[in-house]
């Protein structure tokens, strides 16, 4: 399985914030992270009954015990990367499990939860990127993303200002975890500034 693709396909915006990273390395594990994502957001899509829908979503929350574990399901990509991933970066076991939690709460017509599936999945990013110390300021942030995929315009733009305000201290080396929230505001040379040193050149690539 191609995860890049997969990724690329189903998250076309994270996929080329991604294309930042230049360590290949580095940039192949946030794609881990974020195919992982990928696998839950296509299970609705997959099924034709919500109850399935959750069967498949506990799956992959049984599959977490492997992962964490160090060892995940043999001959599943994802499971077998994600491991590894979580392993390396200290990725939290809690922000997978909320996010899980928040889409069997979606099938069962539940709000979007922000926090899950937007904030959380930011901040473990930013941990594989720039260590756990940079992870607090990307809270604001998440926010700004789960308002715009969720069609909240207005509500996203008011607390933009803030968000970047709270961007302003993170690390270069953690800014391509952000760079798809960041970039949608032209009034923030800030964020452009940080694009630029990060590696503009990539984006060329995209």
């Amino acid at each position: 399985m191609d995860l890049d693709a997969q990724v690329r396909a189903s998250d076309f915006d994270r996929w080329a914030s991604s294309r930042l990273v230049a360590d290949e390395r580095l940039r192949s594990d946030l794609i881990t992270l974020y195919a992982f994502e990928a696998e839950l957001m296509g299970i609705p899509a997959k099924v034709s009954q919500p109850l399935l829908a959750q069967m498949r979503y506990t799956w992959w929350s049984d599959q977490l015990d492997g992962v964490f574990a160090g060892e995940p399901r043999k001959g599943h990509p994802v499971l077998e990367r994600l491991s590894s991933v979580v392993r390396a970066y200290g990725v939290q076991r809690a922000a997978l499990d909320a996010l899980i939690e928040a889409h069997i709460g979606r099938i069962q017509g539940q709000p979007h939860n922000l926090g899950a599936f937007f904030v959380g999945p930011m901040r473990e990013a930013v941990r594989i990127l720039g260590g756990p110390g940079d992870t607090a300021s990307t809270e604001k942030a998440g926010e700004v993303w789960g308002l715009t995929q969720t069609g909240r315009f207005d509500e996203a733009a008011r607390l933009r200002p803030e968000a970047n305000r709270g961007l302003r201290g993170l690390p270069v080396r953690a800014f391509p975890a952000v760079a798809h929230v960041a970039l949608r505001d032209p009034a923030a040379p800030e964020a452009i500034k940080r694009l630029r040193l990060a590696g503009a050149a990539f984006v060329g690539r995209v």
